[in-house]
């Protein structure tokens, strides 16, 4: 019997092979380029799964493998680029699956806020910034300070930050220059430390696993630098968000399934920034594997299955808290390498390197997490222990990088 990945986060591959045979299944990766995951790969054995190459974006091909796909039970789609088209393919095969329109709803940032808005779990409303007049109406509707951001972006990608008009005016003329993937709305901008919440939701119930924190680079920027799991909230306010977080992803109809919950902890409370319908990115799920001392891709071969994942009941042995930084080069450029790696097996926290580009990658964009070309992680008793130890780790560690070729420059 199997189980097919439509592509995949770059980590996290390893522990879903090893929750599929755990249930009895095979995975299947279907990806259009198997370089991207060669990390995980070279980490496993050759048969460890089924890695199919092909172009992912063509859903009528896909369709068809699916069909071919011999026992096929299951289908994961865990990024956001692939997400509604594995809903769609889920659909057409009758396959377990979230409603569609929820995973549409989660793809439309605006449209999320405005039903949180509705429902009285946000004090902010979207508006759709389009057209003649815009900053005028942004300005009276919205207020500064204020985010302008892409309906469909992802990984902080075509986000500005407005804090007063020359810095609206300037955001609104560079999103003009933009291929966003949905449409640009404005929206509060709600100030505080900002949060991930790593649940898990069954027959509409959800369970909070934890909350990792989310250290960004200075504003107007939203890059993402460290990441902690988990955040060490006191019981009440924990079951508080619990209960909040509960309401927020039934209102939008999020009935199954991990989710990936940003937010703001303002002195107003929590603020939703955006939902992801899956598991957190970079290394958030092996963070959540360690931590919890579970391995809950299972839970996420069980949903795909259509079956009540055992991680919604079951009591969590825990692990060590855990903490990664992002490794960026300090210029932009060819990336040739990084140093300093030598030095992590003498430092505490047990670090280690996880890569993410190869030499001659271009690094075009670091002003958002486009620009990482790999990650520190470590561990420690607590999250706070593990950051300082991640910190202390990367602190060592340089990623490099070469000017890129001028125009007209000759090959050697």
């Amino acid at each position: 019997m199997s189980v097919v990945c439509l592509e995949s986060l770059t980590f996290g591959i390893g522990h879903l092979v090893r929750a599929a045979d755990a249930l009895g299944e095979r995975l299947v990766l279907l990806t259009r380029d198997p370089a991207y995951y060669a990390c995980e790969l070279e980490r496993l054995a050759p048969d460890a799964l089924d890695v199919v190459e092909t172009d992912t974006f063509d859903v009528e091909h896909v369709a068809d493998l699916l069909h071919r796909t011999p026992g096929l039970r299951g289908l994961i789609s865990s990024t956001d680029t692939w997400t509604l088209i594995g809903a769609e393919l889920s659909e057409r095969l009758g396959l377990p699956g979230l409603d569609p329109a929820v995973l549409r709803l989660t793809r439309d940032k605006a449209a999320v806020r405005d039903r949180l808005h509705a429902a009285g779990l946000t004090r902010g409303r979207a508006m759709d910034v389009a057209g003649h007049g815009a900053e005028e109406m942004l300005l009276k509707e919205v207020g500064l300070p204020a985010v302008l951001k892409d309906t469909a972006g992802t990984g902080s990608q075509n986000v500005w930050l407005a804090r007063d008009e020359p810095e609206l005016v300037a955001a609104l003329d560079e999103a003009a220059g933009r291929e966003l993937k949905g449409r640009l709305f404005a929206e509060p901008y709600f100030s505080g430390p900002v949060y991930s919440a790593e649940t898990l939701t069954w027959a509409g119930r959800t369970r909070l696993l934890g909350v990792s924190s989310r250290l960004m680079s200075p504003e107007p920027y939203f890059r993402e630098e460290i990441t902690a799991f988990p955040v060490a909230f006191p019981e009440a306010r924990r079951a508080m968000l619990e209960r909040w977080l509960g309401e927020v992803l039934a209102t939008i109809g999020y009935t199954d399934r991990f989710a990936h919950v940003e937010f703001v902890l303002t002195t107003d409370g929590p603020e939703v920034v955006e939902i992801n319908p899956r598991i957190g990115g970079a290394l958030v799920g092996e963070g959540m594997c360690r931590a919890l001392g579970v391995n809950v891709y299972e839970a996420m071969i069980e949903t795909a299955l259509g079956l009540r994942p055992r991680l919604i009941d079951a009591d969590l042995p825990g692990g060590p808290a855990v903490a990664f930084v992002l490794g960026y080069p300090a210029a932009p450029g060819v990336f040739t390498g990084v140093t300093g790696l030598d030095r992590l097996a003498d430092m505490p926290g047990s670090p280690a390197w996880y890569p993410v580009r190869s030499v001659g990658d271009p690094v075009e964009h670091l002003d958002d997490s486009r620009g990482y070309a790999g990650i520190v992680y470590a561990e420690g008793e607590t999250a706070e222990l593990a950051t300082h130890h991640a910190v202390a780790a990367a602190n060592a560690v340089r990623v490099l990088t070469e000017p890129f070729p001028r125009a007209g420059d000759a090959g050697g």
